[in-house]
């Protein structure tokens, strides 16, 4: 991200009204790779490939904000690797972690990794730092200090149904396993925030959340989402739940996000009086119906319909309602900022 685009992104968090409305993706393997003719497996394995391929991007697509910009992910194994579970790579698909735990009887025995040394978190830091110099040479900066939300990561290491499910049946556990979890991304993000002097934001990514009703969102998501919303004191505070997310939205403010990425799903105007004037919104085209298998003008026709009846695009910025799909081509982004007015 450069420094106008950083500073873009502020005046819109100020409430600044900007024309042409900022244009952002949230980008990462399960786009970049296959936009730019490689494997997945290679994009996450070769470090001059994966900066290659993000610079490109980013020199293409000049009036987005790619979020968090450089992001050095390995896909769902990033986060629960750290605790032990096994990670999957295939080719070309999108890897993840199985299960590491298979009873909550098993939650107790759970100990808080150590993000300096444990899992793939390392290696997150070590390709940034090779990389720094670099992407600052280009004009960019490493802003965002990036990490999984606690029921995500949890849901990896116990299993989605069983966690899920453990909500109802079993409380203490679920709440034990959200416990060590979120020590975890408070070390995580403080930590590469001590690595990088430029981090000034940061991205949580938490769709789980979005399968829980007010009563449970309110005891199992917003202690946790709220520590770690406060755990850095950063101007820019992302949340990206791309299910169910006006539950989401309503306790915002509360916990302590400033900025929501949303899903489709939901409309411009029931998200802004769900989530208040002082969010901003990050939305809120078909991901992958419209910008994915689109035509651009099917994408035109998308941001016709989502700013129709918008009064106020003070906090807003245009995106894709979660992140950016695979398969997404060039030309309907270009659309995107075209109809954005770039």
């Amino acid at each position: 991200m450069t420094d106008s685009q950083w500073q873009l992104l502020l005046d819109v968090l100020d409430g600044r009204l900007h024309e042409p409305l900022p244009v952002g993706l949230i980008v990462d393997c399960p786009w970049l790779p296959g936009w730019a003719g490689v494997s997945i497996l290679d994009y996450l394995t070769d470090e001059q490939l994966w900066l290659d391929v993000n610079l490109r991007a980013a020199n293409r697509f000049p009036h987005v904000i790619f979020l968090p910009g450089f992001w050095a992910e390995f896909g769902m194994c990033t986060e629960p690797a750290a605790f032990g579970g096994r990670c999957i790579w295939p080719e070309n698909d999108f890897p993840f972690a199985a299960r590491a735990i298979y009873d909550y009887h098993e939650i107790s025995r759970l100990q808080k990794p150590n993000c300096r040394t444990d899992g793939l978190c390392p290696m997150v830091i070590k390709r940034l730092r090779r990389c720094r110099a670099k992407i600052e040479a280009a004009g960019h900066c490493i802003r965002f200090a990036t990490s999984r939300g606690p029921m995500n990561i949890a849901t990896y290491l116990l299993g989605h149904t069983e966690t899920l499910l453990g909500v109802k049946t079993n409380p203490q556990d679920i709440h034990a396993l959200l416990q060590v979890v979120t020590d975890f991304i408070v070390d995580w993000l403080q930590y590469q925030a001590e690595c990088f002097d430029t981090i000034d934001g940061m991205l949580i990514l938490d769709d789980l959340v979005g399968f829980l009703g007010p009563s449970d969102f309110r005891q199992f998501a917003f202690p946790y989402l709220q520590r770690i919303a406060q755990c850095l004191p950063v101007r820019v505070k992302l949340f990206h739940n791309d299910c169910h997310g006006l539950t989401t939205a309503r306790w915002l403010r509360d916990i302590g996000f400033n900025c929501f990425n949303f899903s489709f799903q939901h409309t411009l105007d029931e998200m802004r009086k769900a989530a208040g004037p002082e969010v901003v919104l990050v939305g809120n085209i078909p991901p992958r119906d419209v910008l994915a298998k689109g035509t651009p003008e099917d994408v035109r026709r998308s941001v016709r319909a989502a700013m129709e009846g918008v009064s106020d695009r003070r906090r807003l910025i245009l995106s894709c309602g979660g992140g950016t799909a695979p398969g997404t081509p060039t030309e309907n982004i270009d659309a995107l900022c075209e109809a954005a007015g770039w």
